[in-house]
């Protein structure tokens, strides 16, 4: 099993959809990226930022979840990042609220000594240049390094975004954010375009119609599940990216047959991740869930067919 060094934000939200709404509750992409990973029990550690109002039964909930979290930097006198968003009636688009960076805003983040030879890093959604710096914190290049990234990097930060993008192995990336990127609309084309930046693989999320994986000239797909109740989507696309490094992570196996399943796995996970607001869903998961989830995903998409 591999070491996994997960980077992001560990931070409030609040949110409001067509369902209901929320005070400040845990949220943050590593938070979920970490949740997710867990379901793997691979040894992984959060690198991250909170202030002195961020409260200890959350970074006990990681903990508890075998999650190292000595790379999360607690600045007393601070606050913690806090960001709140309304969902529309799809529960594709939102309107942020407020964005707070607070602590994040000087964040330089600090890998643990124990993690500085792991084999997996993850870079959740932050700004390049704190991507970039975990990677040069690395004793040795990890054997695989997976990004996410979002729009408003590529509105402001383009240049060092693309400086990243060039030391991956994956991204994962939404299909508005990659037509952005590569200014193409054929998401075949615009992954083309991303495997010459730099990454390997290409994963392009597309929220409730799935996802795709991209491999030179080889592509994946996997349907999102159908779901009876979709209750907040916030965290959905860092569950997934939890649960696929988490399961690469786990397996040692970065073949494209084993990214495949990667991608189930990510997607599977996700799938439990929108069905209550926030964590809910994520810290009450137990194995025997996500076996059965497993097997509805492989009813999904099976079938035998005979070609004339």
């Amino acid at each position: 099993m591999s070491k996994l060094v997960i980077v992001g934000t560990v931070a409030f939200d609040a949110i409001e959809t067509p369902f209901g709404k929320t005070d400040k509750i845990l949220g943050g992409a590593a938070t979920f990226i970490g949740l997710a990973a867990s379901q793997f029990n691979v040894d992984a550690s959060v690198v991250s930022i909170v202030g002195g109002d961020f409260p200890k039964e959350y970074l006990d909930l990681l903990s508890d979840r075998n999650i190292d979290i000595s790379g999360v930097e607690i600045v007393k006198e601070g606050k913690t990042f806090y960001w709140s968003g309304k969902y529309h009636n799809d529960m594709n688009t939102r309107d942020t609220l407020a964005t707070e960076l607070n602590v994040l805003a000087d964040f330089n983040p600090v890998v643990p000594e124990d993690y500085k030879n792991a084999k997996v890093v993850m870079l959740g959604n932050l700004h390049p240049n704190v991507q970039m710096s975990v990677l040069e914190q690395m004793k040795e290049k990890p054997e695989l390094v997976i990004l996410d990234t979002m729009n408003f990097w590529m509105d402001c930060a383009l240049e060092e975004l693309k400086a990243v993008i060039n030391k991956v192995d994956v991204i994962t990336i939404n299909d508005e954010e990659a037509r952005q990127l590569t200014g193409e609309y054929s998401l075949v084309v615009a992954a083309r375009k991303i495997h010459k930046m730099g990454p390997k693989y290409v994963v392009i999320k597309k929220g409730e119609h799935g996802a795709l994986l991209f491999y030179k000239d080889n592509v994946f797909f996997a349907p999102a599940l159908p779901l009876e109740e979709v209750f907040d989507p916030t965290g959905a696309g860092d569950t997934f990216a939890g649960g696929f490094a988490g399961y690469l992570a786990k397996t040692e196996d970065l073949s494209f047959e084993n990214m495949k399943k990667a991608v189930i796995y990510g997607s599977t996970l996700a799938s439990f991740c929108v069905e209550k607001f926030g964590t809910e869903r994520m810290t009450g998961l137990d194995t025997r869930e996500v076996h059965h989830r497993l097997q509805q995903f492989k009813n999904l998409t099976q079938f035998d067919i005979e070609l004339a």
